[in-house]
């Protein structure tokens, strides 16, 4: 376990991440076709033209949207919960978020302002940057938890002292980078048992390859929140709409501070996002591309390097151990003109690791895969 403490002096942002691969670029850009951006989970393919139809001509854009959500875009939020996951969330107990990265950042500030006694936030060791930053954005210290065998959270390595002091535990599943479905009921049960708020990222659920989509709110809704986005489901990175649902008064909570402090999905974003959560269709469609571009680089890259590539039990990242990331992601910028991300990253436990992100539309992906082969 790391833990870092809040802040006691000025604050520097530290570099941005994905911008330390700019070095690599012009090695990719070498290439016939140029270089393949294979870091960041931005979506490149379309979203469905309904969607887009419904963001152009809501009308909405005159107003000011309501903070916690419309209760039309509510309800949509509601009816996929029910229709996909198989849980009857209440609309009360459901609010817009603007995107899940917004939503992460910013929620250990607010959660502090709830229980100024406590200063610690919780989460999972190889993870998404945000949650450590949003602890830091809210002056508060952070704790990573380490995965168990079974690929779950370890949370019984957590330290008394610093449940004693956490403010809430972040779980993710599907998991990014790794792919890993945690157990979420697990999880549940010990945040409740230790009066700690468990928010559970959701974001990729609907690419989950092992089993159906599972969620928190599958065993209760009391001291869970679930975060969900279409920035990944609908290929709406752009637009910013996601949402927040679970607790009542942790909802409540949230929906009160969020809205003194000017945080809306705009009017015409919630129309669209409604549409997008009353069709399935378009996200089965977009299950098949990443499933196929998942395994297409997983063989690719496992005859290049020599690595048994595994393919991930959820969302669309293909995480590899290599012995040196930042190696590795210099070899496949030089061999494969593609950019990808080495596992530091994600926290001081996958530096021995890479991710790959099979965003790229299927003709990029293929041409990564025909420049390895030819370097085999």
């Amino acid at each position: 376990m790391v833990a870092i403490e809040a802040l006691t002096g000025p604050f520097t942002p530290p570099p941005y991440p994905y911008d330390r691969l700019n070095r690599l670029k012009p090695i990719a850009n070498e290439f016939d076709g140029g270089a393949v951006d294979l870091s960041i989970g931005t979506p490149f393919d379309p979203p469905p033209a309904a969607v887009i139809e419904a963001l152009a001509t809501s009308g909405a854009e005159r107003g000011y949207p309501p903070s916690m959500g419309t209760p039309v875009f509510r309800m949509a939020c509601s009816n996929w919960m029910q229709r996909r996951l198989g849980v009857e969330v209440p609309i009360d107990q459901i609010a817009a978020a603007v995107g899940s990265k917004e939503f992460v950042a910013s929620l250990p500030g607010y959660m502090k302002l709830r229980r100024p006694e406590r200063d610690t936030v919780l989460y999972p060791a190889i993870s998404y940057p945000s949650y450590a930053m949003g602890a830091m954005l809210g002056q508060c210290r952070s704790v990573s938890v380490p995965f168990g065998p079974d690929g779950a959270l370890d949370l019984g390595a957590v330290d008394q002292a610093d449940i004693e002091r956490a403010l809430l535990l972040w779980v993710n599943s599907p998991g990014n980078p790794t792919g890993h479905l945690d157990d979420l009921k697990a999880a549940a049960t010990w945040g409740r048992s230790n009066g700690i708020p468990v928010f559970s990222d959701e974001c990729y659920i609907e690419f989950t390859w092992d089993g159906p989509p599972r969620t928190i709110l599958e065993h209760g809704l009391d001291g869970v929140v679930a975060v969900h986005s279409l920035s990944k489901r609908s290929n709406l990175a752009g637009a910013r709409a996601g949402f927040y649902a679970g607790d009542a008064e942790i909802v409540d909570f949230l929906k009160s501070v969020r809205q003194h402090g000017g945080l809306l999905v705009p009017g015409p974003v919630q129309a669209a996002a409604a549409v997008a959560y009353d069709d399935d269709v378009h996200v089965e469609e977009q299950r098949n591309r990443y499933r196929s571009r998942l395994d297409l680089l997983a063989d690719v890259i496992s005859e290049w390097s020599g690595i048994e590539v595994q393919r991930p039990g959820g969302a669309f990242y293909l995480w590899i151990p290599v012995e040196d990331g930042w190696q590795f992601t210099e070899r496949l910028a030089a061999e494969g003109g593609a950019i990808v991300s080495p596992g530091e990253f994600y926290g001081v436990d996958g530096t021995s690791f890479v991710r790959v992100a099979v965003v790229q539309p299927d003709d990029k992906i293929e041409l990564v895969a025909r420049r390895l082969a030819a370097a085999t």
